[in-house]
């Protein structure tokens, strides 16, 4: 028996092109700046926390990771904190917010394979500006059927988009790098979730694997999606 599948949703971010490289160098000077005050280890553990304590305030993207940056500063010079500092930390912020778009491997020919047979949804979260910065630099956007930037990805949000643009999500994929946002909400939506590895992937994505889910799978690279898809197709 076939499975009906008509969209299929892709996260941006290190799932079409790198990402996260960018927010770990910037850790890297982060950690030289404040070099004087803390260990890295420790340093990175409150900017940790404190972009955890921020998101529901600034939400996902650079502008907050900086804030929380300036914040974390802060907190580990008890205010002492030289000026200099919070200029190089806000330099270091608007520098990632211009850094080139670099594709990962197997995305255009991906695309390809499936625009045809599918209804493509880009689903991306994070800043708006900066997200669709990224989207028209890419060269993608001709791929896509539509495109969603959220503020956050739930499930609720995945069942109001795939109803909204496709025929539901139990009649929906959602792949990306994230098993956090990209899959298990998917899979509570009633839809596939694809994971796609990424090396290197933010500790706030993390979240445990949905084994036994009989919607999730794992596949080596996005360029394995369209054989996939076929054999959930075609039986």
């Amino acid at each position: 028996m076939t499975t009906p599948l008509t969209a299929i949703g892709l996260d941006a971010d290190d799932t079409l092109w790198h990402n996260e490289r960018f927010f770990a160098m910037t850790q890297a000077h982060f950690a030289e700046l404040l070099a004087d005050h803390t260990e890295k280890d420790h340093l990175m553990d409150r900017l940790l926390a404190a972009e955890r304590r921020n998101l529901p305030h600034y939400g996902f993207g650079i502008k907050g990771f900086t804030l929380s940056m300036i914040e974390t500063a802060i907190e580990v010079t008890d205010g002492k904190v030289p000026s200099q500092v919070i200029g190089e930390i806000l330099a270091a912020g608007r520098d990632m917010l211009s850094h080139p778009i670099e594709l990962l491997p197997h995305v255009e020919e991906t695309l390809d394979a499936l625009r045809d047979d599918f209804k493509l949804i880009l689903i991306t979260k994070g800043d708006l500006l900066d997200q669709s910065r990224k989207l028209a630099q890419s060269g993608l956007r001709d791929h896509f059927d539509a495109i969603e930037i959220v503020s956050h990805k739930t499930a609720a949000e995945y069942h109001e988009i795939f109803t909204r643009l496709g025929t539901g999500a139990d009649q929906g994929l959602m792949a990306g790098n994230s098993m956090a946002s990209d899959v298990v909400p998917m899979i509570d939506a009633g839809g596939w979730g694809v994971l796609i590895p990424h090396g290197l992937t933010w500790a706030i994505e993390h979240a445990n694997a949905p084994n036994h889910a009989p919607r999730f799978a794992e596949l080596a690279d996005l360029g394995a999606l369209p054989e996939f898809v076929r054999g959930l197709t075609q039986g």
